[in-house]
Protein backbone atom coordinates (compact mmCIF):
# COMPACT_ATOMS: atom_id res chain seq x y z
CA UNK A 1 0.00 0.00 0.00
CA UNK A 2 0.79 3.57 -0.48
CA UNK A 3 0.43 5.71 2.16
CA UNK A 4 1.01 9.62 1.08
CA UNK A 5 2.47 12.10 3.63
CA UNK A 6 1.49 15.21 4.15
CA UNK A 7 4.53 17.61 3.99
CA UNK A 8 3.49 20.05 6.77
CA UNK A 9 3.42 17.43 10.20
CA UNK A 10 5.42 18.43 13.08
CA UNK A 11 9.14 18.60 13.02
CA UNK A 12 11.02 15.14 14.00
CA UNK A 13 14.11 15.11 15.61
CA UNK A 14 15.55 11.57 14.84
CA UNK A 15 18.76 10.31 13.65
CA UNK A 16 18.64 7.33 11.38
CA UNK A 17 21.60 4.76 11.78
CA UNK A 18 21.98 1.04 10.21
CA UNK A 19 20.91 -1.35 13.11
CA UNK A 20 22.57 -4.64 14.46
CA UNK A 21 20.09 -7.56 14.34
CA UNK A 22 17.04 -7.74 15.12
CA UNK A 23 14.84 -11.46 15.54
CA UNK A 24 12.14 -10.81 12.91
CA UNK A 25 11.94 -14.97 12.51
CA UNK A 26 11.38 -17.67 15.34
CA UNK A 27 12.94 -20.45 12.62
CA UNK A 28 14.34 -19.31 9.09
CA UNK A 29 14.35 -23.37 8.47
CA UNK A 30 9.95 -23.64 7.87
CA UNK A 31 9.93 -26.62 5.13
CA UNK A 32 6.49 -25.76 4.55
CA UNK A 33 5.94 -24.55 0.92
CA UNK A 34 3.81 -21.41 0.67
CA UNK A 35 0.28 -21.50 0.11
CA UNK A 36 -0.51 -20.96 -2.95
CA UNK A 37 -2.36 -17.48 -3.23
CA UNK A 38 0.17 -15.72 -1.29
CA UNK A 39 0.97 -12.23 -3.10
CA UNK A 40 4.56 -12.50 -4.15
CA UNK A 41 6.78 -11.04 -1.39
CA UNK A 42 10.17 -8.85 -1.34
CA UNK A 43 13.08 -10.52 -0.91
CA UNK A 44 16.21 -7.85 -0.58
CA UNK A 45 18.88 -10.04 0.76
CA UNK A 46 17.97 -13.61 -1.73
CA UNK A 47 17.50 -15.96 1.30
CA UNK A 48 14.32 -17.31 0.38
CA UNK A 49 12.39 -15.07 3.45
CA UNK A 50 9.85 -12.39 2.80
CA UNK A 51 11.47 -8.90 4.36
CA UNK A 52 9.26 -5.78 4.84
CA UNK A 53 10.77 -1.93 4.06
CA UNK A 54 8.86 0.81 5.61
CA UNK A 55 9.90 4.39 6.36
CA UNK A 56 9.95 6.84 9.23
CA UNK A 57 9.85 9.78 6.75
CA UNK A 58 9.67 12.56 9.00
CA UNK A 59 12.92 11.31 11.01
CA UNK A 60 15.94 13.71 11.42
CA UNK A 61 19.11 12.72 9.98
CA UNK A 62 21.99 14.65 10.91
CA UNK A 63 20.32 17.38 12.40
CA UNK A 64 18.09 18.22 9.53
CA UNK A 65 14.64 17.59 10.67
CA UNK A 66 12.13 15.62 8.32
CA UNK A 67 14.85 14.72 6.05
CA UNK A 68 13.34 10.56 6.37
CA UNK A 69 14.66 7.25 6.86
CA UNK A 70 13.82 3.48 5.17
CA UNK A 71 14.03 0.73 7.26
CA UNK A 72 13.98 -2.71 5.71
CA UNK A 73 13.30 -5.98 8.71
CA UNK A 74 14.34 -9.07 6.97
CA UNK A 75 12.55 -12.00 7.51
CA UNK A 76 15.68 -14.17 8.41
CA UNK A 77 16.20 -11.59 11.47
CA UNK A 78 18.15 -8.54 11.25
CA UNK A 79 17.83 -4.69 9.38
CA UNK A 80 19.20 -1.91 8.11
CA UNK A 81 17.58 1.54 8.28
CA UNK A 82 18.76 3.72 5.49
CA UNK A 83 19.59 7.46 4.86
CA UNK A 84 20.40 9.97 2.29
CA UNK A 85 23.37 9.63 4.40
CA UNK A 86 24.25 6.15 4.45
CA UNK A 87 27.38 4.98 1.90
CA UNK A 88 26.28 4.79 -1.74
CA UNK A 89 22.96 6.49 -1.51
CA UNK A 90 22.70 9.70 -3.37
CA UNK A 91 22.14 13.01 -2.47
CA UNK A 92 22.54 14.32 1.37
CA UNK A 93 19.71 14.86 3.88
CA UNK A 94 18.38 18.34 4.16
CA UNK A 95 15.16 19.68 6.12
CA UNK A 96 12.03 18.28 4.58
CA UNK A 97 13.48 15.75 1.76
CA UNK A 98 10.77 13.70 3.33
CA UNK A 99 13.08 10.04 1.83
CA UNK A 100 10.75 7.17 1.94
CA UNK A 101 7.78 9.36 0.89
CA UNK A 102 6.70 6.05 -1.64
CA UNK A 103 7.89 2.91 -1.97
CA UNK A 104 7.93 0.35 -4.05
CA UNK A 105 9.54 -2.85 -4.81
CA UNK A 106 10.91 -5.39 -7.75
CA UNK A 107 14.26 -6.82 -9.18
CA UNK A 108 15.06 -3.92 -11.45
CA UNK A 109 18.38 -5.02 -12.71
CA UNK A 110 17.41 -8.83 -12.68
CA UNK A 111 20.43 -9.90 -10.67
CA UNK A 112 17.97 -11.98 -8.53
CA UNK A 113 17.97 -9.38 -5.41
CA UNK A 114 14.61 -7.58 -4.89
CA UNK A 115 15.93 -3.65 -4.98
CA UNK A 116 13.62 -0.74 -3.39
CA UNK A 117 12.40 2.48 -5.37
CA UNK A 118 12.30 5.23 -2.77
CA UNK A 119 10.82 8.45 -3.10
CA UNK A 120 12.23 11.97 -1.53
CA UNK A 121 9.36 13.91 -2.31
CA UNK A 122 10.82 17.19 -0.57
CA UNK A 123 14.24 16.38 -2.01
CA UNK A 124 15.79 19.84 -3.04
CA UNK A 125 17.43 19.60 -6.90
CA UNK A 126 19.70 22.21 -7.22
CA UNK A 127 17.70 25.74 -6.96
CA UNK A 128 14.85 23.95 -7.68
CA UNK A 129 12.83 23.80 -4.03
CA UNK A 130 10.74 20.63 -3.30
CA UNK A 131 11.39 19.32 -6.90
CA UNK A 132 12.05 15.59 -5.37
CA UNK A 133 13.82 12.80 -6.57
CA UNK A 134 13.66 8.80 -6.77
CA UNK A 135 16.53 6.08 -6.41
CA UNK A 136 16.63 2.79 -6.47
CA UNK A 137 18.72 1.18 -3.60
CA UNK A 138 20.06 -2.03 -5.14
CA UNK A 139 19.36 -5.45 -3.36
CA UNK A 140 22.33 -7.96 -2.50
CA UNK A 141 22.85 -10.68 -0.42
CA UNK A 142 23.78 -8.67 2.46
CA UNK A 143 20.42 -6.56 1.98
CA UNK A 144 19.90 -2.99 1.07
CA UNK A 145 23.42 -1.54 0.27
CA UNK A 146 23.95 2.05 -2.37
CA UNK A 147 21.48 3.30 -4.97
CA UNK A 148 21.33 5.11 -8.05
CA UNK A 149 19.16 8.07 -8.82
CA UNK A 150 16.49 7.67 -11.32
CA UNK A 151 16.79 10.58 -13.91
CA UNK A 152 13.84 13.21 -13.78
CA UNK A 153 12.71 13.87 -17.35
CA UNK A 154 11.32 17.11 -16.61
CA UNK A 155 13.34 18.98 -14.24
CA UNK A 156 11.90 22.24 -12.77
CA UNK A 157 8.73 21.79 -14.38
CA UNK A 158 7.25 20.25 -11.45
CA UNK A 159 7.43 19.75 -7.64
CA UNK A 160 7.32 16.11 -6.10
CA UNK A 161 9.07 13.95 -8.03
CA UNK A 162 9.07 10.49 -7.17
CA UNK A 163 6.19 11.03 -3.88
CA UNK A 164 3.96 8.72 -5.69
CA UNK A 165 5.92 5.35 -6.73
CA UNK A 166 4.95 1.79 -8.43
CA UNK A 167 7.08 -1.16 -9.65
CA UNK A 168 4.69 -3.98 -11.97
CA UNK A 169 5.66 -5.28 -15.72
CA UNK A 170 3.62 -2.99 -17.65
CA UNK A 171 4.55 -4.95 -21.03
CA UNK A 172 5.13 -8.29 -20.26
CA UNK A 173 8.47 -8.84 -21.00
CA UNK A 174 9.54 -9.93 -17.56
CA UNK A 175 11.50 -7.27 -16.78
CA UNK A 176 10.39 -4.71 -13.56
CA UNK A 177 9.50 -1.16 -14.84
CA UNK A 178 8.96 1.64 -12.64
CA UNK A 179 6.03 4.38 -13.20
CA UNK A 180 6.44 7.54 -10.70
CA UNK A 181 4.32 10.44 -10.81
CA UNK A 182 4.05 14.00 -8.53
CA UNK A 183 1.47 15.28 -6.35
CA UNK A 184 1.29 18.45 -7.96
CA UNK A 185 0.98 17.13 -12.03
CA UNK A 186 -1.09 14.18 -13.76
CA UNK A 187 2.14 13.11 -15.59
CA UNK A 188 3.02 9.54 -15.24
CA UNK A 189 6.50 8.99 -16.27
CA UNK A 190 6.98 5.14 -16.78
CA UNK A 191 10.57 3.46 -17.17
CA UNK A 192 11.11 0.11 -18.79
CA UNK A 193 12.69 -2.57 -17.23
CA UNK A 194 16.58 -2.78 -17.98
CA UNK A 195 17.91 -0.72 -15.24
CA UNK A 196 21.36 -0.23 -14.46
CA UNK A 197 23.51 0.90 -11.56
CA UNK A 198 25.39 3.68 -13.37
CA UNK A 199 21.21 4.75 -14.13
CA UNK A 200 20.02 3.43 -17.71
CA UNK A 201 16.77 1.85 -18.50
CA UNK A 202 15.03 0.47 -20.86
CA UNK A 203 13.62 3.65 -22.01
CA UNK A 204 11.00 6.02 -21.06
CA UNK A 205 7.45 6.91 -22.16
CA UNK A 206 4.53 9.00 -20.66
CA UNK A 207 0.56 8.83 -19.82
CA UNK A 208 -1.51 11.34 -19.09
CA UNK A 209 -4.63 10.52 -17.34
CA UNK A 210 -7.71 12.99 -17.13
CA UNK A 211 -7.08 14.44 -13.51
CA UNK A 212 -6.62 17.71 -12.16
CA UNK A 213 -3.00 19.15 -11.56
CA UNK A 214 -1.59 21.94 -10.05
CA UNK A 215 -0.66 23.37 -6.52
CA UNK A 216 -0.86 20.54 -4.19
CA UNK A 217 -3.40 19.10 -7.09
CA UNK A 218 -2.08 15.95 -8.91
CA UNK A 219 -1.78 11.83 -8.59
CA UNK A 220 -1.81 10.54 -5.19
CA UNK A 221 -1.71 7.04 -6.03
CA UNK A 222 -0.55 4.20 -8.24
CA UNK A 223 -0.98 -0.14 -8.31
CA UNK A 224 -0.94 -2.45 -10.44
CA UNK A 225 -2.76 -5.74 -11.44
CA UNK A 226 -3.85 -7.99 -14.29
CA UNK A 227 -7.62 -7.14 -14.09
CA UNK A 228 -8.51 -8.53 -17.83
CA UNK A 229 -6.47 -11.83 -17.17
CA UNK A 230 -4.25 -10.85 -20.09
CA UNK A 231 -1.06 -12.00 -18.35
CA UNK A 232 0.23 -8.33 -18.31
CA UNK A 233 -0.19 -5.72 -15.21
CA UNK A 234 -1.98 -2.78 -15.71
CA UNK A 235 -1.64 0.46 -14.20
CA UNK A 236 -4.50 2.15 -11.84
CA UNK A 237 -4.21 6.04 -11.23
CA UNK A 238 -5.67 7.25 -8.75
CA UNK A 239 -5.78 11.35 -8.35
CA UNK A 240 -8.35 14.29 -8.62
CA UNK A 241 -11.11 14.77 -11.06
CA UNK A 242 -12.77 18.04 -12.50
CA UNK A 243 -16.21 18.62 -11.03
CA UNK A 244 -16.50 14.99 -9.30
CA UNK A 245 -19.48 14.03 -7.77
CA UNK A 246 -17.21 11.81 -5.67
CA UNK A 247 -15.14 14.78 -3.92
CA UNK A 248 -12.47 15.28 -6.60
CA UNK A 249 -11.48 11.42 -6.39
CA UNK A 250 -11.00 8.99 -9.09
CA UNK A 251 -9.97 6.17 -10.58
CA UNK A 252 -8.68 4.81 -14.01
CA UNK A 253 -7.73 1.74 -14.99
CA UNK A 254 -4.82 1.60 -18.22
CA UNK A 255 -4.06 -1.89 -19.52
CA UNK A 256 -0.82 -3.00 -20.41
CA UNK A 257 0.05 -4.46 -23.42
CA UNK A 258 3.32 -5.67 -24.90
CA UNK A 259 3.85 -2.77 -25.93
CA UNK A 260 3.23 -0.81 -22.55
CA UNK A 261 0.40 0.92 -20.69
CA UNK A 262 -2.19 1.98 -23.27
CA UNK A 263 -3.73 5.02 -22.85
CA UNK A 264 -6.48 4.12 -25.04
CA UNK A 265 -9.27 1.74 -23.83
CA UNK A 266 -8.99 3.23 -20.13
CA UNK A 267 -11.78 2.83 -17.81
CA UNK A 268 -12.82 5.11 -15.03
CA UNK A 269 -13.50 3.16 -11.83
CA UNK A 270 -15.62 3.66 -8.40
CA UNK A 271 -13.59 6.62 -6.12
CA UNK A 272 -11.16 5.52 -3.13
CA UNK A 273 -7.77 4.67 -2.47
CA UNK A 274 -6.84 1.81 -4.80
CA UNK A 275 -4.49 -0.49 -2.14
CA UNK A 276 -4.39 -3.68 -3.49
CA UNK A 277 -4.90 -5.91 -6.25
CA UNK A 278 -5.24 -9.67 -6.26
CA UNK A 279 -7.57 -12.65 -7.35
CA UNK A 280 -9.75 -12.44 -4.60
CA UNK A 281 -11.97 -15.36 -6.56
CA UNK A 282 -10.03 -17.61 -8.44
CA UNK A 283 -11.64 -16.96 -11.70
CA UNK A 284 -8.20 -15.59 -13.31
CA UNK A 285 -9.23 -12.19 -12.92
CA UNK A 286 -7.19 -9.42 -10.64
CA UNK A 287 -9.72 -8.13 -8.72
CA UNK A 288 -8.78 -4.34 -7.21
CA UNK A 289 -9.15 -3.68 -3.56
CA UNK A 290 -10.61 0.04 -2.55
CA UNK A 291 -10.66 1.18 0.67
CA UNK A 292 -13.20 4.48 1.15
CA UNK A 293 -12.49 5.59 4.84
CA UNK A 294 -14.63 8.82 4.52
CA UNK A 295 -17.89 8.92 6.16
CA UNK A 296 -19.68 10.70 3.33
CA UNK A 297 -19.51 12.99 0.18
CA UNK A 298 -18.43 10.24 -1.63
CA UNK A 299 -19.65 7.26 -3.55
CA UNK A 300 -20.34 4.10 -1.41
CA UNK A 301 -18.95 5.63 1.72
CA UNK A 302 -20.18 4.57 4.88
CA UNK A 303 -20.76 5.66 8.13
CA UNK A 304 -17.22 4.76 9.67
CA UNK A 305 -15.57 3.92 5.88
CA UNK A 306 -15.88 1.20 3.54
CA UNK A 307 -13.96 -1.20 1.47
CA UNK A 308 -15.16 -2.42 -2.08
CA UNK A 309 -13.98 -5.31 -4.07
CA UNK A 310 -14.51 -4.37 -7.85
CA UNK A 311 -14.08 -7.85 -9.45
CA UNK A 312 -11.86 -8.07 -12.90
CA UNK A 313 -13.15 -9.44 -16.47
CA UNK A 314 -12.23 -10.06 -19.36
CA UNK A 315 -13.43 -6.39 -20.53
CA UNK A 316 -11.94 -4.88 -17.50
CA UNK A 317 -12.77 -4.22 -13.72
CA UNK A 318 -15.45 -1.68 -14.97
CA UNK A 319 -17.00 -4.40 -15.96
CA UNK A 320 -16.61 -6.57 -13.10
CA UNK A 321 -19.33 -7.42 -9.64
CA UNK A 322 -18.88 -4.61 -6.91
CA UNK A 323 -18.87 -5.82 -3.67
CA UNK A 324 -18.70 -3.93 -0.70
CA UNK A 325 -18.02 -4.63 3.23
CA UNK A 326 -18.22 -2.01 6.27
CA UNK A 327 -18.36 -2.90 10.11
CA UNK A 328 -22.07 -3.11 9.40
CA UNK A 329 -21.59 -6.10 7.22
CA UNK A 330 -22.94 -9.50 8.27
CA UNK A 331 -20.35 -11.17 10.45
CA UNK A 332 -18.13 -8.37 10.68
CA UNK A 333 -16.84 -7.67 13.99
CA UNK A 334 -17.81 -4.00 15.58
CA UNK A 335 -20.04 -1.65 14.19
CA UNK A 336 -19.92 1.64 11.93
CA UNK A 337 -18.74 4.97 13.77
CA UNK A 338 -17.69 8.35 12.25
CA UNK A 339 -14.28 8.76 12.04
CA UNK A 340 -13.26 4.68 12.46
CA UNK A 341 -11.67 4.93 8.80
CA UNK A 342 -11.93 1.09 8.48
CA UNK A 343 -10.85 0.93 4.83
CA UNK A 344 -7.85 3.32 5.13
CA UNK A 345 -5.40 0.46 4.46
CA UNK A 346 -5.81 -2.42 2.97
CA UNK A 347 -3.61 -5.84 1.77
CA UNK A 348 -4.18 -9.42 0.51
CA UNK A 349 -2.48 -12.55 1.58
CA UNK A 350 -3.63 -15.95 2.43
CA UNK A 351 -3.14 -16.05 6.10
CA UNK A 352 -4.39 -18.80 6.83
CA UNK A 353 -3.07 -21.13 4.22
CA UNK A 354 -6.14 -22.56 2.43
CA UNK A 355 -4.67 -21.24 -0.68
CA UNK A 356 -7.27 -18.43 -0.61
CA UNK A 357 -6.32 -15.15 -0.53
CA UNK A 358 -7.52 -12.60 2.57
CA UNK A 359 -8.33 -9.25 3.41
CA UNK A 360 -6.62 -7.15 6.22
CA UNK A 361 -8.19 -3.98 6.79
CA UNK A 362 -6.96 -1.02 9.11
CA UNK A 363 -9.31 1.05 10.66
CA UNK A 364 -6.34 3.15 12.36
CA UNK A 365 -9.51 5.86 13.97
CA UNK A 366 -11.05 3.47 15.94
CA UNK A 367 -12.18 4.42 19.23
CA UNK A 368 -11.60 1.48 22.27
CA UNK A 369 -11.01 1.11 25.92
CA UNK A 370 -7.71 3.19 25.99
CA UNK A 371 -9.38 6.00 24.15
CA UNK A 372 -9.62 7.88 21.01
CA UNK A 373 -8.00 6.78 17.57
CA UNK A 374 -6.03 3.53 19.65
CA UNK A 375 -7.21 2.02 15.88
CA UNK A 376 -7.66 -1.80 14.90
CA UNK A 377 -7.19 -4.29 12.31
CA UNK A 378 -10.19 -6.54 10.95
CA UNK A 379 -9.26 -9.71 8.94
CA UNK A 380 -11.52 -10.62 6.42
CA UNK A 381 -11.56 -14.51 5.29
CA UNK A 382 -11.62 -15.85 1.92
CA UNK A 383 -14.67 -18.68 1.29
CA UNK A 384 -13.16 -21.69 2.13
CA UNK A 385 -15.22 -22.76 -1.45
CA UNK A 386 -13.00 -20.21 -3.30
CA UNK A 387 -15.75 -18.01 -3.99
CA UNK A 388 -14.24 -14.82 -2.76
CA UNK A 389 -13.90 -12.73 0.50
CA UNK A 390 -16.40 -13.40 3.15
CA UNK A 391 -17.78 -11.49 6.02
CA UNK A 392 -18.03 -14.93 7.77
CA UNK A 393 -15.57 -15.71 10.50
CA UNK A 394 -13.72 -12.18 10.31
CA UNK A 395 -11.99 -11.21 12.99
CA UNK A 396 -10.59 -7.68 14.23
CA UNK A 397 -7.53 -7.48 16.25
CA UNK A 398 -6.38 -4.19 19.09
CA UNK A 399 -3.30 -3.78 21.09
CA UNK A 400 -5.37 -5.39 23.48
CA UNK A 401 -5.76 -8.46 22.28
CA UNK A 402 -4.18 -11.28 23.34
CA UNK A 403 -0.24 -12.30 21.38
CA UNK A 404 -0.30 -8.73 20.28
CA UNK A 405 2.19 -6.72 21.97
CA UNK A 406 2.08 -2.98 24.14
CA UNK A 407 -1.65 -2.17 24.66
CA UNK A 408 -4.62 0.58 23.07
CA UNK A 409 -3.62 4.10 24.50
CA UNK A 410 -4.95 7.30 22.99
CA UNK A 411 -3.53 7.54 19.58
CA UNK A 412 -2.25 5.08 18.63
CA UNK A 413 -3.51 4.83 15.31
CA UNK A 414 -2.86 0.81 15.36
CA UNK A 415 -3.24 0.06 11.51
CA UNK A 416 -2.38 3.27 10.12
CA UNK A 417 -0.58 0.57 7.68
CA UNK A 418 -1.27 -3.13 6.79
CA UNK A 419 0.43 -5.02 4.79
CA UNK A 420 1.02 -9.58 4.53
CA UNK A 421 4.28 -11.28 3.99
CA UNK A 422 5.20 -15.22 5.08
CA UNK A 423 8.21 -13.81 6.97
CA UNK A 424 9.53 -17.49 7.84
CA UNK A 425 8.17 -19.65 4.60
CA UNK A 426 5.32 -21.79 6.94
CA UNK A 427 3.19 -21.41 3.91
CA UNK A 428 1.03 -18.73 6.53
CA UNK A 429 1.14 -15.49 5.88
CA UNK A 430 2.02 -13.04 8.82
CA UNK A 431 0.10 -9.55 9.34
CA UNK A 432 2.63 -6.61 9.69
CA UNK A 433 0.70 -3.54 11.05
CA UNK A 434 2.07 -0.17 11.46
CA UNK A 435 0.91 1.75 14.65
CA UNK A 436 2.27 5.40 13.41
CA UNK A 437 0.86 7.49 16.55
CA UNK A 438 2.46 5.22 19.07
CA UNK A 439 4.42 6.35 21.72
CA UNK A 440 3.68 10.18 20.72
CA UNK A 441 3.54 9.90 17.16
CA UNK A 442 7.45 8.01 17.36
CA UNK A 443 5.49 5.03 15.75
CA UNK A 444 5.92 1.45 15.66
CA UNK A 445 5.76 -1.82 14.00
CA UNK A 446 4.17 -5.00 14.92
CA UNK A 447 4.84 -8.18 13.06
CA UNK A 448 3.04 -10.46 13.97
CA UNK A 449 3.36 -14.62 12.92
CA UNK A 450 0.42 -16.63 12.05
CA UNK A 451 0.20 -19.87 13.83
CA UNK A 452 -1.73 -23.06 12.28
CA UNK A 453 -4.62 -22.70 14.97
CA UNK A 454 -5.53 -19.05 13.57
CA UNK A 455 -3.85 -17.22 16.39
CA UNK A 456 -1.77 -13.89 15.12
CA UNK A 457 1.38 -12.92 17.82
CA UNK A 458 4.16 -11.34 18.23
CA UNK A 459 6.81 -11.28 21.25
CA UNK A 460 7.22 -7.79 21.74
CA UNK A 461 6.76 -4.69 18.87
CA UNK A 462 9.76 -2.76 16.55
CA UNK A 463 10.23 0.68 17.88
CA UNK A 464 12.12 3.76 16.50
CA UNK A 465 14.87 2.87 19.42
CA UNK A 466 15.07 -0.96 17.88
CA UNK A 467 16.06 0.42 14.40
CA UNK A 468 18.81 2.97 15.39
CA UNK A 469 16.12 5.96 14.73
CA UNK A 470 15.64 8.59 17.89
CA UNK A 471 12.36 9.09 19.50
CA UNK A 472 12.48 12.44 19.72
CA UNK A 473 9.97 14.44 17.28
CA UNK A 474 7.57 12.52 15.21
CA UNK A 475 9.49 10.07 13.01
CA UNK A 476 5.79 8.30 12.34
CA UNK A 477 7.71 5.01 11.85
CA UNK A 478 5.45 2.49 10.08
CA UNK A 479 3.25 4.86 8.68
CA UNK A 480 4.12 3.20 5.06
CA UNK A 481 4.94 -0.20 4.06
CA UNK A 482 6.30 -1.16 0.44
CA UNK A 483 3.82 -2.83 -1.96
Amino acid sequence: MHKRFGLTLATATAAALTGSLLSLSAAATATAAPGTATTADADFNGDGLADVATSAVHASVDGKAEAGAVTVLYGGGGHTTLTQSSPGVPGAPEKQDYFGSDLAYGDFDGDGYDDLATGAGGEDVGSDVDGGTAVILWGSASGLHGGTTVKDPRPTKHDRFGGVLEAADLNGDGHVDLALGTSTSATVDIYRGGFTRAGATGGHYTLLPPIVSGDGVGLRNLHSGDANGDGVEDLIVNGYENDSEDGYDANYWFPGSSSGVRAAGYQKLPAGFVTDVGDTDGDGYGDIVYGIAWDDGIAHAQKGGAVLIGHGSANGPADGVLQTFDQDTAGVPGGGESGDSFGAELDLGDINGDGHLDLVVGSPGENLTGGTDTGAVTILYGAADGSGITGTGAKMIDQDTPGVPNSNEKGDYFGSDVHVDDLDDDGLGDVIIGASGENSDNGAVYALRSGSDGSLTASSGIYVSTVGISGSGTPLLGNNFAD
